[in-house]
């Protein structure tokens, strides 16, 4: 990776957005990458639109502002296709990352003509399946992963345990379901054509 790669998440309150980017962050700095790693706040509650940013560099991140022009952008929700200009100065090199259900045509028209990459995944089937509860994050969080190619799958996934062990030390049964749900979300994730 040369230079910095950005990305902006657009979630709703209670979805995880920002603890999915917030982990981004610890998993590429846990690789040796220079982070930056924040939530945009508003009025905060829940199901309220929320946007969270990533910086991951490979060189000391000298910006301190929110991410105008990001590389990707991770959509946890896809009801704010419709009520957020979620592809807003999304770089057509990049990509967008949908959790949808919804067909590429129909994705095309409500991207109002975006030319980049667009991928989407079912994060509600996956956290159904591995979790049992509607948890979007922790399948975004791979999916992102898997696009941006910001570090190695096998590096994701052992960071990504670590950090699970601790954040549940106390809820073990936890973590098993979480991280079936990464690896799952790793393979489901599929490019529009």
């Amino acid at each position: 990776m040369n230079g910095m790669i950005e990305i902006r998440w657009h979630g709703r309150g209670g979805q995880g957005a920002k603890t999915a980017s917030l982990l981004l962050a610890d998993a590429a700095f846990n690789t040796g990458k220079y982070i930056q790693g924040f939530p945009e706040y508003g009025p905060e509650r829940m199901g309220a639109p929320i946007t969270a940013y990533n910086r991951i560099s490979d060189n000391p991140i000298r910006i301190h502002s929110n991410i105008y022009e990001p590389d990707y952008v991770v959509v946890v929700d896809d009801t704010l296709l419709e009520s957020v200009d979620v592809t807003a100065g999304l770089k057509e090199e990049g990509a967008i990352v949908i959790n949808t259900t919804k067909d590429g045509e129909t994705l095309k028209s409500i991207l109002k003509g975006y030319k980049g990459n667009v991928y989407t995944i079912d994060a509600r089937k996956v956290s159904m399946e591995t979790l049992g509860k509607y948890f979007p994050n922790t399948p975004m969080l791979a999916a992102i992963v898997k696009v941006s190619g910001i570090m190695e799958e096998e590096d994701f996934i052992k960071d990504m345990e670590g950090s699970f062990k601790h954040k549940f030390a106390k809820k073990p049964e936890v973590i098993e379901g979480n991280m079936k749900a990464l690896k799952l979300a790793l393979s489901e994730i599929k490019q529009v054509q």
